[in-house]
């Protein structure tokens, strides 16, 4: 869990310096989202990734909630913030084999939700 946090803001840190128009294209889309919660508890839906200008959007939609959030970095990884309702929280996105994992947590939060994004 650690690693996958460590490896995704490594990621965004340096792919920040070597941005390209088809490695930003590649993390744009549609994607099944399978996550747990700090407290444990397991959820499935689904995220989308639309490129903003020099961000992103990202759209998460988990058990009817809409989380709505911006970003920066590149394929290689993505630093969100998002927001649902009256929680706000930050979430990191990593390149994995199989796609992308996602670790995530609310503003003041102490522990970590893990979220296992693949494509659509």
């Amino acid at each position: 869990m650690k690693r996958l946090a460590f490896a995704a803001m490594l990621a965004v840190a340096f792919s920040l310096t070597s941005l390209t128009s088809a490695a930003i294209a590649q993390v744009i889309g549609r994607y099944n989202v399978e996550g747990q919660s700090p407290s444990g508890s397991t959820y499935a839906g689904t995220a989308t990734i639309e490129k903003t200008g020099d961000t992103y959007r990202v759209v998460w939609t988990i058990d009817g909630t809409r989380f709505v959030g911006t970003g920066i970095g590149s394929d290689e990884g993505i630093a969100i913030s998002y927001r649902s309702g009256s929680n706000t929280g930050i979430a990191l996105l990593g390149k994995e084999p199989w796609g992308y994992g996602l670790v995530w947590t609310y503003m003041g939060g102490t522990d970590l939700g893990t979220e296992r994004w693949t494509r659509r």
